[in-house]
């Protein structure tokens, strides 16, 4: 008999989001004897006067809704082509123009350039997933296939995988990316997983083994359609991305054939770990090690977690000149809790969103330059020192070996 898990943590975060937009608070009252501190908003106050960021926000998801611009939400396919075909335009030029030029001092440029731009391309594709690339599913379908095949990614296998993150998030269990381990696994954990999945910068490549193995904990493969991530009416779609995939690695091979082993190491190879890098680091960064090292990111469990409380976990970075290379992927708050906004509306939906937010939004530090230097420190501090959670407890923190 098939598998439930991979529906049943889906059917319970669309009960928890219906939920969430009916009642004001996402959560249960607190449990404590002790009187609950608030200010004057209705934020929940520790002892020393910092908010309590675990406890259940005075808002629900529909207040958040509702403060977001109507024009927030809609989706312009025209807009989205320009973004993909800009994105295509530069992809070309870059490669062009490294395989003419073809200097010793220029091909270091080119990766981190082209490896950016793979991971711009990601992002469009991770638009398509969400179906906020435009209002037809079958272009989003065929758009985020060509993209991410085009990158080693199965669009399908991917795009269900981050549906269950996103309906999740937060969750120690549940989620799908990133999720925590708990003692007893880390425990348990070869030497080499610990390496590969727990420290710094090892983890930065893991993405492609990630995709064919998952976390730890977890079992099966994106590629799989039997895997029980997926429900038996996508099999198809599984295996149409796969196909998508076949074509990608026939159409590298042919390439190799035809330039040789060297300039397809240049030109397409080593950018592909950039960008791997790229996305490993920025989707640990939207739910790991915020800047102040003193603050802490719950994770829930049982009746503790909600749709909203999940999504409250995560992070906004700012990267610089980048920002606007990888379409906005920075504001990533609001686009986990209504992942259906276009790239080019988080800015404007999450100015919106975050007065309804107060402190539950942690306003991400500035870049001081050009380049998101000052991420390093949070991203090695967390990969050091975040390594697994409690067994138990419906609240719980990351702590270290």
């Amino acid at each position: 008999m098939r598998s439930q898990r991979s529906i049943l943590p889906l059917n319970a975060a669309r009960r928890s989001v219906r939920a969430a937009v009916a009642a004001p608070f996402s959560g249960p009252a607190s449990t404590s004897s002790a009187p609950v501190r608030k200010d004057e908003r209705g934020f929940v106050l520790k002892e020393d006067g910092s908010y309590d960021l675990s406890a259940p926000p005075p808002f629900g998801l529909s207040d958040i809704r509702e403060a977001i611009p109507k024009q927030c939400w809609e989706k312009n396919g025209f807009k989205s082509m320009a973004y993909l075909a800009a994105d295509v335009a530069i992809v070309t030029g870059l490669a062009a123009g490294a395989f003419a030029l073809n200097q010793w001092w220029a091909w270091p440029l080119y990766w981190v350039a082209q490896g950016t731009m793979f991971w711009a391309l990601f992002v469009v594709g991770h638009d398509c997933g969400h179906q906020s690339f435009s209002n037809n599913r079958h272009l989003n379908d065929l758009v985020g296939n060509i993209t991410h095949s085009s990158i080693l990614v199965p669009y399908h296998g991917w795009r269900i995988s981050h549906r269950t993150h996103h309906g999740n998030h937060g969750h120690v269990e549940n989620d799908e990316s990133w999720h925590p381990v708990t003692k007893s696994m880390f425990d348990k954990l070869e030497k080499w997983t610990k390496l590969g999945r727990l420290s710094f910068p090892w983890s930065l490549f893991a993405y492609p083994f990630y995709l064919w193995k998952r976390s730890p904990g977890k079992e099966g493969s994106h590629y799989d359609p039997d895997c029980d991530l997926f429900q038996p009416s996508e099999k198809n779609m599984v295996l149409t991305s796969d196909a998508f995939m076949i074509g990608m690695l026939g159409l590298l091979a042919a390439c190799t054939a035809k330039l040789g082993v060297a300039a397809m190491f240049n030109l397409y190879f080593v950018p592909y770990w950039v960008f791997v890098v790229w996305l490993d680091t920025v989707t640990y960064l939207h739910h790991h090690g915020p800047e102040d090292a003193a603050m802490k990111m719950p994770w829930y469990r049982g009746e503790e977690w909600s749709y909203l409380r999940g999504g409250l976990t995560t992070l906004d970075r700012d990267y610089g000149i980048f920002n606007k290379i990888h379409h906005n992927i920075e504001t990533h708050v609001v686009h986990h809790l209504f992942p259906q906004i276009p790239h080019y509306n988080l800015v404007e939906a999450t100015e919106a969103a975050k007065k309804v937010m107060g402190p539950y939004y942690r306003e991400p530090v500035k870049s001081a330059g050009p380049l998101p230097v000052h991420l390093i420190e949070p991203l090695k501090r967390s990969l050091t020192e975040d390594q697994f959670v409690a067994d138990e407890g419906d609240i719980v923190y990351y702590q270290k070996a």
